[in-house]
């Protein structure tokens, strides 16, 4: 049962309950460790297929080559790093004056055309005597003037501008060490506070929480002591049980050789339906899980086809049925007729939602209920590590020794049937 539900790695609610807490420990360490393997196989899976997919690059017939300078390296020109460079401020302003005298020519250009238009409209019958030329003379004359003008007005103009954008960016260095020596002195200030609020927070800290935090230490050293110590009466456990059953072994191996008696086995049973596959990761539909929803009818065909041919419930000597064993009952049952017993009292009885036996067992306070795997022609504590070839056997072993270190659960007393009737009549019938 225990391999069945590592390898789909699944278990019912219905099977987890009937499980006690320490089989519960033992089957999530189980199945941790079974992930962990699984990881680690897929990985080592991916590395080969990707080491066997990887293909070699092809060399790609594009390339760049970037000039070089007189040392064999890179030539790189910075924009305004070479002294013959003008500064973006001269850039504009040539811009700017070189735009301004365009428009002037032309607008010169136009006045001219103009002019001339209309001098050649009015003088184009008559022919040019002195005065005409004199005129036109003044005219140009006048137009050099104007154009000087224009032209001592840009430049005037050019000048303002520039005397405006140095005293302007004069203004912004200016205005940027102040703000740089004002953003100085609030950092300043700043880490000051920060210091001084931060020794305060760690002072009421440290006065309130000091006290929590030594509980909460207290309590992980606690929890930490009580895993550890669980841990250890684990292994304990699993190797007095080891050496318990090495022993049993010697002993049968010497009863045997001096001649003892020893029953003859039970008929092999018969073989159940199971498909087995491969794929741990993906059970399909062939794979029989351990039923977990399994109906009374079922269970009680089970028992009679697998289990009676093991004289499951039967004394060692298979001369009648055992006081302790019970038939189909719940839980609630099972605690009901334990309650009416002392502390040690005991039965095992047929699960009424599995494929399996529940070993139930009466504390001095409360009820545990150890899950009994069925499988496999053996019987075994679900974790535990010890196989007994009956139910009888089981029994037989704890009680002489506790079923867990820790509980010292050790069977004393079989609690047997009610007066009113016995409750396995339909296993048998």
């Amino acid at each position: 049962m225990l391999q069945q539900i590592l390898t789909d790695m699944f278990i019912s609610p219905e099977l987890l309950a009937e499980l006690s807490e320490e089989q519960k420990q033992v089957l999530f360490i189980k199945m941790r460790e079974e992930q962990v393997r699984r990881w680690k196989d897929r990985e080592a899976r991916l590395e080969k297929e990707d080491a066997t997919l990887k293909k070699p690059k092809k060399a790609s017939v594009k390339s760049v080559q970037w000039l070089a300078g007189m040392d064999s390296d890179v030539w790189v020109w910075v924009m305004g790093d070479h002294p013959a460079d003008q500064s973006y401020e001269q850039i504009c302003d040539d811009i700017i004056a070189q735009r301004a005298a365009c428009q002037a020519q032309r607008e010169a250009e136009e006045l001219r055309a103009k002019k001339e238009a209309e001098l050649v409209k009015r003088f184009s019958s008559v022919l040019m005597d002195s005065e005409l030329q004199l005129w036109k003379e003044e005219v140009e004359r006048q137009e050099v003037e104007r154009q000087e003008v224009e032209r001592q007005e840009v430049e005037r103009q050019e000048v303002e501008r520039r005397a405006a954008a140095q005293e302007q960016s004069q203004q912004e260095k200016r205005e940027a060490e102040e703000r740089r020596r004002a953003e100085e002195e609030v950092r300043r200030v700043e880490q000051k506070r920060k210091q001084e609020i931060y020794m305060d927070l760690r002072e009421v800290r440290e006065e309130r929480d000091d006290q929590h935090w030594q509980d909460s230490l207290r309590k992980s050293k606690a929890a930490d002591l009580r895993r550890r110590s669980i841990a250890k009466q684990t292994r304990d456990d699993h190797r007095r049980q080891s050496v318990k059953a090495l022993e049993r072994g010697r002993v049968a191996a010497v009863t045997k050789a001096f001649g003892g008696d020893r029953p003859a086995l039970p008929p092999k049973p018969k073989p159940r339906n199971l498909t087995v596959t491969s794929d741990t990761l993906n059970p399909k539909q062939g794979v029989r899980r351990t039923l977990s929803t399994s109906s009374r009818e079922h269970i009680i065909r089970w028992f009679q086809e697998e289990q009676l041919p093991y004289r499951a419930g039967f004394q060692k000597d298979q001369s009648r049925i055992a006081s302790w064993f019970h038939g189909i009952i719940t839980r609630q049952e099972a605690e009901d007729l334990l309650s009416e017993g002392e502390p040690g009292h005991f039965l095992v009885r047929v699960s009424e939602r599995i494929l399996g036996y529940v070993l139930s067992y009466r504390c001095k306070d409360e009820f545990k209920h150890f899950l009994v795997d069925a499988t496999e022609g053996c019987y075994m504590l679900l974790g535990h590590q010890i196989r007994f070839t009956s139910l009888a056997e089981l029994v037989e072993f704890h009680e002489g020794e506790p079923i867990t270190m820790s509980g010292g659960e050790q069977l004393l007393q079989p609690c047997g049937q009610r007066p009113s009737g016995v409750d396995y009549a339909d296993l048998f019938t």
